[in-house]
């Protein structure tokens, strides 16, 4: 038994292995592309290219001692308004997969306007509202301000996920779950979300990766993460395509990681299971 299942194991992992190997390739692949086609426009437009400038944004040392770059320092601010984010959200989302999977009419009704409502509009309107209108009035700062609409925002897309996730166990866990006298709060912790997590890790994923590239647009309300720190360069130096590029080169590093991160875990939640 032990070696049947050590095999069943490497047989499972070869291909988890060989589906990261193909899209790192298709990354550097169109990396590659875009050095050419980046190439073949210099060639044409006669654009004098200063790639050389790039790295003092980044980093630099000065007496000896390592300085982070405003690029690098906006990054810093673009990944924790990501993470804080991305955790409200999740906490969001599932709130209203349950409200509207629940029995209450009225928490149903809340969860659906909820939903349509931020769905149906644009993510900067709502930026703008919460920061013009909602801040005042409670007297939050620019990075909470943009925390709350990104998670809301993001939170009504999960929140679709995660319902779909818990109608997709099937409904005999369910009657496992209350024949062992289980009510339903302890069912919904142990048994259903369990496995409607694991379900969900891939569409969770790209909600994610959304989330990282929405929160470029916190630039508009004056906070300086990736995107507003290139402004501000670009406004200073004019190095409109380095400064930009450089910005989409940090921004794919980020998606890429937090997408073979995920599919560590989804392979992990795969072998327990």
């Amino acid at each position: 038994m032990p070696l049947r299942s050590d095999i069943s194991n490497i047989s499972y992992l070869n291909p988890l292995k060989q589906s990261v190997i193909v899209d790192v390739f298709k990354y550097i692949i169109v990396i590659f592309l875009l050095v050419w086609l980046t190439l073949r426009g210099n060639e044409r437009l006669g654009y004098n290219w200063q790639w050389f400038q790039i790295p003092h944004f980044l980093f630099s040392f000065e007496d000896g001692r390592f300085t982070l770059g405003p690029l690098l320092r906006g990054l810093i601010i673009t990944v924790k308004i990501t993470g804080a984010s991305l955790l409200f959200a999740i906490t969001v989302g599932l709130v209203a997969a349950l409200l509207r999977l629940s029995k209450s009419f009225s928490g149903k009704i809340l969860a659906f306007l909820y939903i349509e409502v931020i769905r149906n509009t644009p993510l900067l309107i709502q930026l703008f509202f919460i920061y013009f209108v909602i801040s005042p009035i409670l007297d939050i700062n620019r990075f909470a301000s943009a925390v709350i609409a990104l998670s809301l925002f993001e939170g009504a897309y999960i929140s679709e996920i995660f319902r779909a996730g818990i109608l997709s166990v099937d409904k005999g866990q369910w009657e496992a779950a209350y024949s062992l006298g289980m009510k339903p709060v302890h069912a919904y912790m142990r048994i259903i979300l369990p496995q409607a997590v694991r379900r969900i890790l891939p569409p969770l994923t790209s909600q994610a990766i959304s989330l990282i590239k929405d929160s470029s647009l916190v630039s508009t309300i004056a906070i300086y993460d990736l995107t507003m720190e290139g402004r501000i360069i670009i406004s200073e130096t004019y190095l409109t395509f380095e400064i930009w590029f450089t910005i989409a080169l940090i921004y794919l590093m980020l998606t890429v990681t937090m997408s073979l991160f995920v599919k560590k875990m989804e392979r992990q939640s795969k072998i327990e299971y």
